[in-house]
């Protein structure tokens, strides 16, 4: 189910309405872990408990913990309930993560009538499965801080700024996966993960350069000399693809590395259009 506004949210009467702290994230993802386990969602891979024949396995074995270990590399993560009082953010999106990729919606199975023992499910969907458990756990994690989202790949990113959501999501005119598209996509997720340093966002950046250089040479005939210029002075000056004395590096990263990336990012989509029609003029 989608998770709609009520009257005091929707009229605007929730007057600086707080964010989740860790400690309340953890409690409401416990919500959604549990309704989702309830429902069978994850009898697939961890198996599930039955009153005739006790533990039964799952898809990943009878020893869950050791697989999240080799996957996580860290311990006391499962079981979760045992365990999350005492997750670091770190932790807990790490195991959201995980359990996104072991997540399958039941389809069939029979219903295990003695001591109400519950269903027992023998068909899944795994596209399906990932897809519910991103609506229910991103329901609260745009709600956390600055706000992060699962995405469909099952990495949990910064949430974006909707009004630079379109530049991000917008179609990439071009057909050159190699030199174009697979770089524009992997920068933008790389740009948004979790707690990206400033060398992961200038390392973005330079990427981003790349993909203008690579496309300079078929600018030169859609843009005016100084365009281009001004295009390339960012990286070629300001401590993005080069190290020495002569570059300017005393500015805020943090906020500028920002604004450097949209800036790239919204040039790269008009060079290509840009490019695109005077193609189609010829």
């Amino acid at each position: 189910m989608e998770q709609r506004k009520y009257y005091a949210q929707r009229n605007g009467k929730l007057e600086d309405s707080p964010l989740l702290n860790l400690q309340l994230l953890k409690k409401l993802f416990i919500l959604s872990y549990n309704k989702l386990s309830n429902n069978g969602f994850f009898q697939k891979y961890f198996g599930y408990y039955c009153v005739d024949a006790d533990e039964v396995e799952g898809e990943l074995g009878g020893d869950v913990a050791s697989v999240m270990f080799l996957a996580l590399r860290k311990d006391n993560l499962w079981p979760i309930h045992n365990n999350i009082d005492s997750y670091s953010e770190d932790d807990l999106f790490s195991v959201i993560e995980f359990l996104h990729d072991y997540c399958s919606k039941p389809l069939e199975g029979d219903y295990h009538q003695y001591n109400n023992c519950g269903m027992h499910y023998h068909t899944f969907d795994d596209v399906q499965g990932k897809l519910e458990f991103r609506k229910d756990v991103n329901n609260i994690l745009t709600q956390y801080e600055s706000g992060f989202e699962l995405s469909v790949k099952g990495e949990v990113l910064s949430l974006l700024n909707k009004d630079l959501l379109p530049l991000m999501e917008a179609t990439i005119p071009s057909n050159d996966e190699e030199n174009i598209n697979s770089k524009l996509a992997l920068a933008i997720t790389k740009f948004r993960r979790h707690k990206s340093t400033l060398e992961d966002r200038r390392n973005v950046l330079r990427d981003l350069a790349d993909v203008m250089e690579y496309l300079r040479p078929k600018l030169k005939d859609t843009l005016m000399s100084n365009d281009e210029k001004d295009i390339f002075n960012i990286a070629n000056n300001f401590g993005i693809r080069h190290h020495n004395a002569s570059q300017k590096v005393k500015y805020d990263k943090a906020i500028w590395y920002s604004w450097i990336f949209y800036y790239y990012l919204a040039t790269i989509h008009a060079s290509l259009r840009l490019i695109e029609k005077q193609a189609s003029n010829n």
